[in-house]
C-alpha cells in the first residue's frame, strides 16, 4: 500500500468524528478500526503544504470503478454533512476511506460490501486547500 497523505487538520477531525460516532454507535469498532488504521499510516502535512492533486476532506474527486467501467462524481465529507442525494458521501463510507490521501492517477484496490473492487482517481475537480480554503 502507498504511503498517504493527510493534512494536520483533516487528520485531528477525522479522528474526532469517529470517537463520536463510537460513543453515539453510528458506526462499529470494525469500521473505525478500518480508517484509523488509514490515518495511522499517513503522511502529516500542515494544510498549507498540501499538494493540490491529493484527496482531502470535503474534495469533489471523479473516480472509475475499473471492474464495471463506471464514473462516478462525489464530495467527500464528515458524516453529518452526508447526502447521497447531492453526491455528498461520509468519510465513513467504504469509498471515501479507500480514497482519502490519495492522489490523482492512482489506482486502489479496496473491499467494499459488494466485494474487492479497483478504482483509479481521475480527476479532482475541487480540494479545499488548493482554493485556499484551509478551514473546510
Amino acid at each position: 500500500m502507498n504511503s498517504i497523505l493527510l493534512t494536520k487538520l483533516d487528520y485531528t477531525r477525522i479522528k474526532k468524528s469517529i470517537k463520536t460516532a463510537l460513543n453515539e454507535k453510528t458506526i462499529n469498532q470494525k469500521e473505525a478500526d478500518v480508517l484509523l488504521h488509514e490515518l495511522n499510516s499517513a503522511q502529516l502535512v500542515e494544510s498549507y503544504e498540501i499538494p493540490p492533486d491529493i484527496v482531502t476532506m470535503n474534495s469533489i474527486v471523479k473516480l472509475n470503478f475499473l471492474n464495471i467501467n463506471k464514473e462516478i462524481e462525489f464530495q467527500i465529507v464528515y458524516p453529518e454533512d452526508a447526502d447521497s442525494g447531492n453526491n455528498k458521501i461520509s468519510i465513513f463510507s467504504p469509498i471515501a476511506t479507500a480514497l482519502i490521501g490519495y492522489k490523482e492517477g492512482d489506482e486502489i484496490e479496496w473491499l467494499v460490501p459488494a466485494g474487492l473492487t479497483k478504482m483509479k482517481i481521475l480527476r479532482i475537480i475541487y480540494q479545499p486547500e488548493k482554493a485556499g480554503e484551509y478551514q473546510l
